[in-house]
């Protein structure tokens, strides 16, 4: 059974740890960022590190103790480095582009799926427009919180997930989508 719960999380320069009661607010160069976690465990600081301990005797308190571990690193990663999903959107006329804090998806509709960019998620765009099957639109979702660059990147996706005869639609970059073969016609004998 893994210990991660009991590794220390080490805080780097530039980056300033606040524990009030049972929240953690971390500040860093790229943003704020909180987490309350359960009463099962407390989080502690000793000199340039971060423990989390278990403080109740429930079966559960040692996951407890994992998941606010890993938050908490994640939080930390999150303000200095700053998490990215590259996404790709490939299909003959499919694009995307930026109007304000909207990202606006051509993915063969009719009409344009318009998505609201949630505060503290930047969006990047490297190319705006699909060229053939081979050359896609590409565009990066960035920003501190890991949870919500995931989210948004699924949420992006999920406006037109590829399909599997022509492998056009909304991926991941480097995603690799199974291709079907289509109908074979069978000539007459």
């Amino acid at each position: 059974m893994a210990r991660t719960g009991k590794q220390p999380v080490s805080l780097p320069g530039g980056v300033t740890v606040d524990i009030s009661n049972r929240t953690v607010t971390v500040e860093g160069k790229l943003g704020k960022l909180h987490y309350t976690h359960r009463p099962e465990v407390e989080v502690v600081r000793e000199g340039d590190q971060l423990l989390v301990r278990i403080v109740s005797n429930d079966s559960r308190a040692t996951a407890f103790q994992g998941l606010a571990r890993s938050l908490i690193k994640n939080m930390i990663e999150g303000v200095t480095k700053g998490y990215s999903k590259s996404l790709e959107v490939y299909g003959v006329g499919y694009g995307v582009n930026l109007s304000g804090q909207k990202l606006n998806l051509d993915c063969g509709k009719s009409h344009q799926e318009v998505l609201a960019i949630p505060a503290g998620i930047e969006v990047e765009i490297k190319t705006p427009q699909a060229r053939g099957d081979t050359d896609p639109a590409k565009f990066t979702v960035k920003g501190c919180d890991k949870q919500l660059v995931g989210e948004f990147a699924a949420e992006c996706r999920r406006m037109r997930p590829p399909e599997p005869y022509k492998g056009k639609g909304v991926r991941y970059a480097g995603e690799i989508v199974k291709r079907k073969v289509g109908k074979a016609f069978v000539g007459e004998e």
